[in-house]
């Protein structure tokens, strides 16, 4: 059994964390479905840039789209809509085995509407719509400006993965807008059952901190507030304010751990999937690492229940000199510009090949 099935089996769920039109149609995606276990894909800005600018599978969609007066935005949306379609439907055996528990794939919003609300949630209202896919979520970065789209796509029934949390409190404050959308779906007589996952970001804080911290710390940051987070995401599903909500039919949204490629070249190429094995969780990973665990990698015992030793590892980087809580909102201030850096790079490539292409 590949290492990647007995994650599956311990209840993990394995998404992709890339996407690109050969990917669909070359049976690659196919065959990671089949041989490695993987139920689900993500995509973001970053990820369509590449895939655009690298692939001339895109350029007779982009002439045909561009001819017939799309531009910017609406050209992209067009271009990630048909892709993520396409993935939704190979995905939808399994997002109907699974009760919509699996089998999901991700859009995200302009991050340009960071700060509006209400046009943040009309996007989300009108990508959802456009696809026509029960198993499409839409991100939203969990910033503290994007609480509030986060409550009102829920509260509209927009399936959401909400993206950029790094520490246990950005999960917290994220679960807590989820379930405010779904007490006021609760109030309003409204079904409650809209998914969700919440994303936590793993190998950036190792990044950040690898010339900080004593040898015997290094590379252990990013997990530990995992397993924080872990703990938090426990203790929520058994509070009394989740099972009330779930008597009246809501789901949990689930743990994700993002950015799980490893950044230090002197660790482990799969250093975080196998310590991230937790049940009723996903694990959404770059192609090179998920490749790389299939072939090599080994999956021990589930993630502690309690955290594990989290909180230790927590205070003896506290003690040399790391402000954990400042890391977070740094590095949560730098994804967020990196969205949209990213987002200007991908309109600026969709830009230059419409015009070289008509």
């Amino acid at each position: 059994m590949k290492a990647t099935e007995r994650l599956h089996a311990l209840g993990q769920s394995l998404w992709l964390d890339n996407i690109t039109r050969d990917l669909l149609t070359s049976g690659t995606l196919q065959r990671y479905i089949n041989e490695l276990s993987v139920t689900g894909l993500t995509s973001n800005p970053s990820i369509f840039d590449h895939a655009i600018t690298h692939s001339k599978a895109y350029d007779d969609e982009i002439r045909r789209q561009a001819g017939s007066g799309k531009s910017g935005e609406a050209l992209f949306f067009e271009l990630a809509i048909q892709d993520l379609t396409k993935a939704a439907d190979m995905f939808a055996a399994i997002h109907k085995r699974t009760a919509g528990v699996d089998g999901w794939v991700s859009l995200e919003v302009s991050p340009l509407l960071a700060h509006d609300t209400a046009k943040t949630v009309a996007e989300a209202r009108a990508l959802h719509g456009q696809a026509r896919r029960a198993n499409l979520f839409i991100k939203i970065p969990g910033t503290l400006e994007g609480l509030p789209a986060i409550e009102e796509a829920i509260f509209a029934g927009v399936p959401i993965n909400v993206t950029l949390l790094f520490s246990r409190d950005d999960y917290v404050r994220a679960a807590d807008a989820y379930m405010r959308g779904l007490e006021r779906r609760v109030a309003a007589g409204l079904d409650p059952d809209v998914r969700s996952v919440a994303s936590v970001f793993v190998s950036r804080w190792d990044k950040a901190t690898l010339e900080k911290v004593p040898a015997e710390l290094r590379d252990r940051l990013g997990i530990a507030v995992s397993q924080q987070s872990y703990k938090a995401y426990r203790d929520l599903l058994a509070s009394e304010r989740w099972q009330r909500l779930e008597g009246y039919g809501a789901r949990p949204q689930r743990l994700l751990f993002a950015s799980t490629s490893t950044k230090d070249p002197q660790a482990s190429d799969v250093l975080y999937i196998g310590a991230l094995a937790a049940p009723n969780t996903v694990n959404t990973m770059p192609e090179e690492t998920l490749l790389a665990f299939g072939e090599h990698g080994s999956v021990g015992q589930a993630m502690p229940r309690d955290g594990g030793d989290a909180e230790q590892v927590l205070v003896a980087i506290a003690r040399a000199g790391v402000d954990v809580s400042a890391l977070a909102k740094q590095l949560q201030d730098e994804g967020a510009k990196g969205f949209v850096d990213s987002w200007k790079d991908l309109l600026g490539a969709i830009e230059a090949k419409s015009k070289a292409l008509t």
